[in-house]
């Protein structure tokens, strides 16, 4: 009698098991899935501003792709997402009233669904997106109008159209004249008077290739202006 209660019990244990693994294990391996590719491969990113219009618009959806980063250095005029400032400028991680979150943190904030939550937000987690301009080794000159010379070389850059006034009493654009550590790059937004971006960052605007997600390789969204963000 004893052993028949035993085996009942066995039995309803693992009915519990198995109920419990087909509702759940499914929905722990797509999560598993997701986040592994979301951190290793690719992931989707959204506009949050108007920096980089126009060719950018506020609300476009990337797909930002992470393998071929971890090969090689960034080339110039790719369009780049990276960690923000907040979590290595020097200067910004000094005026913090707390400590900088840990990365694994980070993923938690930014995990969708919860990104959505203010109470969870800190800025050192944010993700940003810009241009590369200059390379580790680079002399980059920039004037009041945004525009650069490269190593001595005025470059063309067609995907820019807002450039700062010429005549403004809110310095919206920063003189630049600095060469470029290895192991960095130096990045602006394509909306050159509007992008808070390297010029202005206080620690020194050199971003870090470590610091870089990714490339932007996609646009999905908005479908009337699907194709390559560039």
């Amino acid at each position: 009698m004893h052993q028949k209660h035993s085996d009942s019990n066995r039995e309803s244990e693992n009915c519990w098991w198995d109920s419990f693994f087909d509702t759940w294990g499914p929905i722990s391996l797509t999560i598993f899935l997701y986040v592994g590719i979301r951190h290793f491969v690719a992931e989707a990113r959204y506009i949050p501003s108007g920096s980089m219009l126009p060719g950018l618009q506020i609300n476009d959806r990337l797909i930002v792709e992470k393998l071929s980063l971890k090969k090689r250095s960034p080339l110039h005029g790719e369009i780049v997402v990276f960690n923000s400032p907040y979590s290595f400028d020097e200067k910004l991680i000094a005026n913090r009233q707390g400590k900088t979150p840990s990365k694994l943190k980070c993923s938690f904030i930014t995990f969708p669904l919860i990104a959505w939550l203010p109470f969870f937000s800190d800025r050192a987690c944010d993700a940003y997106i810009k241009r590369v301009v200059a390379v580790g080794g680079d002399r980059l000159v920039i004037n009041a109008r945004g525009s650069i010379v490269l190593n001595g070389k005025s470059i063309d850059e067609p995907y820019v159209k807002y450039f700062c006034p010429r005549r403004s009493e809110l310095n919206v654009c920063r003189l630049v004249n600095t060469t470029i550590p290895k192991g960095y790059v130096f990045v602006l937004g394509d909306n050159r008077s509007n992008s808070w971006d390297s010029r202005f960052w206080p620690g020194g605007g050199f971003l870090p290739e470590k610091e870089i997600i990714g490339k932007a390789t996609w646009r999905f969204w908005p479908i009337n202006r699907l194709g390559n963000p560039e």
